[in-house]
């Protein structure tokens, strides 16, 4: 019988934090409940004031902070006259499609004064991914941090950081962007280039009417700090350096890599990359500047601007002050650094130690090989385009297909209620219909097919994927992204890709798993990923421009036989179209 001094609740609450201190181990994920407010927010850069579209009146917007293993439950609710979805980037999310964000792929956006409940659990990643808005180019503002923690009693693989710094890069417009892609949409020529990038929301000083907006650092010497780095740009790829100082690379897209040196990084929009700063062990006489810029090898317009912000030490009070020191500035590559990047991107290896293997499919069931690149359409009869013509309009493609995405309802939806007549069909090509020398002269006809065709996978086949990039209208880089999974880059290389000599340089110890990875200029990436993930599943370069241009696909990847091998159910609260 409990005695009335001491029930049995207390007793077994007693007994739950006695069995916790003893056995931290048993500490059980827990839910993490977050309401967005999509609203209006007026914001001053270079001396031009906007009316932004951000989250919770923030910009960049607020973190979502988690620990591995974790459910996350978002409650996106929308204020602003336009259709929103909001897109977890890089999370798997098994079995929860529904909750994976971009519009008419796995959900119709969410109207004015409606809601939706994104719902997750974060399964095997932790480090740096970021949210964003993933319908037209809304993304511009509409993006933040996805800051994952180790589970309880897990440290990081590396020295642990006195201190931990998202910064997000960005990129800013002096009119809104979605005035931008729409004119360009419309002309069928190059879109206005943003205006400046932006460091954590700030152009920095070498901006007109920006040396107020400057980001700055502040550090205490002889300390090591985690640098969360996020590119949110919409278009570029940034070079990104802090003078005099080296930084490690210990993370990319929320996976652990082998540490590594460099001065320098690249990152692509949609990549993350953790890594370690240590400050010099005296206060220096000089500040320090961090500096990023784009690179780019297309033949369009681009913004050829550089964002800066300020690395300060924190001086002892007696010290001299900030206005006497000496600014060191550093030095990044050329614009067109093709070489550097290569060189660069090679560096990346998975940990692929006992705690953290590395599960490269050995062996593949399906092989494809896809073109990626820019084309034309033709311009509507009795008008005039801006396109590489006046008879055309800009275009990209995969495998010479422009994506086109429904608007009347979402193709996971049509899929799971098995309407799937005139929203989609399956015969995506595994080869390009037509090859030619896709590094060399290009064809001369350049038109792409306009269609919504998707690929069909059965649970768990393991997949190759060798994305080449084509010479039609200039080689570029193409970030591409694949939603729903983090895939091995298990080769990459300039020229055509060569299916009998190319493989046997395949890395298949060891190579890093992203999310996001950049097709070269001129050349190629191989992939591989296991279908493990039932849905649909986008993949489309993460350049804004290319994506509303076509460059985009889905898969299709079906149920498995087992419980936990299913799509869930759509939730109540799906918006419809």
């Amino acid at each position: 019988m409990d005695s009335p001094y001491f029930p049995s609740f207390l007793r077994v609450l007693l007994f739950g934090f006695w069995v916790l201190a003893l056995f931290p181990e048993f500490v059980v994920s827990i839910t993490r409940h977050y309401t967005f407010n999509v609203e209006y927010l007026n914001v001053t850069r270079l001396c031009h004031t906007r009316n932004i579209l951000s989250v919770n009146g923030k910009f960049p917007g607020p973190r979502l902070v988690a620990r591995e293993g974790d459910r996350v439950v978002v409650k996106v609710v929308n204020h602003v006259s336009n259709n929103v979805t909001i897109h977890w980037h890089g999370i798997r999310q098994l079995t929860s499609g529904w909750a994976d964000g971009p519009a008419y792929v796995t959900q119709c956006p969410i109207q004015t004064n409606q809601s939706y409940t994104y719902n997750f659990t974060i399964v095997g990643q932790r480090g740096t991914l970021l949210w964003h808005a993933h319908i037209s180019w809304l993304r511009a503002t509409i993006y933040g941090p996805i800051i994952i923690l180790p589970k309880h009693n897990e440290s990081y693989p590396f020295q642990k950081p006195y201190k931990e710094i998202p910064i997000l890069f960005g990129e800013w417009f002096n009119v809104d962007p979605e005035a931008v892609i729409s004119q360009a949409l419309q002309t069928g020529g190059g879109p206005n280039v943003s205006d400046a990038y932006t460091i954590n929301g700030l152009p920095g000083p070498l901006y007109n009417c920006s040396s107020k907006d400057t980001y700055t650092l502040k550090v205490k010497p002889g300390k090591t700090y985690l640098l969360r780095l996020i590119n949110a740009a919409l278009n570029e790829e940034l070079f990104f350096s802090i003078a005099n100082h080296t930084l490690i690379v210990v993370e990319a897209d929320a996976k652990y890599t082998k540490p590594f040196e460099t001065d320098t990084l690249l990152i692509a929009p949609g990549q993350t990359t953790n890594v370690l700063l240590k400050t010099k062990p005296y206060f220096p006489n000089a500040s320090y500047q961090m500096a990023a810029r784009p690179y780019f090898t297309g033949r369009g317009t681009f913004d050829n601007s550089t964002t800066a912000g300020i690395l300060i030490y924190n001086q002892p009070l007696h010290q001299s002050s900030l206005k006497n020191l000496t600014l060191l500035k550093p030095t990044l590559p050329p614009i067109n650094a093709t070489n550097f990047v290569a060189n660069f991107t090679g560096k990346f290896r998975s940990l692929a130690n006992a705690k953290f293997p590395v599960n490269v499919p050995q062996k593949v069931d399906r092989k494809f090989f896809f073109t990626v690149g820019l084309g034309t359409n033709p311009c509507p009869k009795n008008t005039t385009c801006q396109g590489p013509s006046n008879s055309t309009k800009f275009a990209a493609s995969v495998n010479n297909i422009s994506f086109v995405l429904p608007s009347s309802v979402s193709i996971m939806q049509a899929y799971y209620s098995g309407q799937t007549n005139g929203v989609f069909k399956t015969d995506f090509p595994a080869t390009p219909l037509n090859p030619f020398n896709y590094t060399g002269t290009p064809p001369n006809n350049t038109m792409v097919t306009n269609d919504t065709k998707l690929v069909v996978l059965k649970f768990n086949t393991s997949v190759e994927v060798v994305l080449q990039d084509t010479n039609i209208l200039g080689a570029e880089s193409h970030p591409l992204h694949l939603h729903g999974y983090d895939f091995f880059i298990v080769g990459q290389g300039f020229g055509n890709y060569d299916p009998n000599n190319d493989p046997a340089k395949f890395n298949l110890v060891d190579p890093v798993e992203r999310n996001t990875a950049g097709v070269p200029a001129g050349g190629w990436i191989a992939i591989r990923f296991k279908a493990d993930n039932p849905g649909v599943w986008f993949m489309h370069c993460h350049l804004d421009l290319h994506t509303s241009w076509g460059l985009r696909m889905a898969w299709l990847v079906l149920d498995g036989a087992g419980p936990n091998q299913k799509l869930q159910p759509p939730p109540s609260d799906l918006p419809k179209c």
